[in-house]
């Protein structure tokens, strides 16, 4: 998490760009969809947070390194197929995270600090709770633990993983045609974030929209 940290590091001042970007935006069309305050507590939340992650603040009651070297069955070689198959099944765990940090009233204890604007735009994004020190994310790895990938692959991919979920949180960007099928986008995101009854606790995906889907929480923007 201390390394995961430095990397968010050196990209905050690119989502401060893009932040202050929508500020600009939204004004230019009359539509301002960042309210000063209110961005600044989004990014005060990021900065926190991050900031928690660089100084080692949390902690991995298990490490992705311990699981692989105890589980593995095989040990597949490193291509261009690694990094898709590490991408998917990130995904899968975060689907799975995001859907028991709803459902479990512990983990929504510290997740609903995302939840917690009543504006819809790219800083929400940042807003991330600190309170969160215990990590068992890699328990949901296990099918690349299994696969026996190195953990130098979710080191890379990881982080990637998370700037991919940084753009759609956002009012200026309307339906996307073809895209809207397996990728989440602002669309399918505005309504996670919404409180109308019919959309609580939907599309809980990251990257890719199908799992809700598969598995019944997807709802259509109305």
């Amino acid at each position: 998490m201390e390394q995961y940290g430095k990397i968010l590091l050196f990209a905050m001042p690119a989502f401060l760009v893009l932040v202050l970007f929508e500020k600009w935006y939204g004004w230019y069309k009359g539509k301002d969809t960042v309210r000063n305050m209110d961005m600044i507590s989004s990014l005060s939340s990021g900065v926190t947070n991050v900031t928690k992650d660089v100084l080692g603040l949390a902690i991995a009651l298990i490490s992705y390194e311990w699981l692989v070297n105890r589980v593995a069955l095989t040990h597949i070689d490193t291509g261009w197929y690694t990094y898709l198959i590490v991408f998917i099944v990130l995904d899968f765990a975060g689907y799975t995270v995001h859907a028991l940090d709803h459902k479990i009233n512990f983990f929504w204890n510290s997740h609903i600090i995302h939840h917690s604007s009543e504006e819809f735009n790219l800083a929400c994004a940042l807003r991330q709770s600190i309170s969160i020190f215990v990590k068992l994310f890699a328990l949901l790895l296990l099918p690349a633990a299994l696969l026996g990938i190195e953990p130098v692959v979710i080191a890379i991919v990881a982080p990637l993983h998370l700037f991919a979920q940084f753009w759609y949180h956002t009012r200026h960007i309307n339906k996307i045609g073809f895209l809207e099928k397996f990728l989440v986008t602002p669309s399918h995101h505005r309504v996670h974030h919404a409180i109308n009854p019919e959309y609580i606790d939907k599309n809980f995906g990251q990257i890719f929209i199908f799992w809700d889907k598969w598995l019944g929480t997807f709802q259509q923007e109305m």
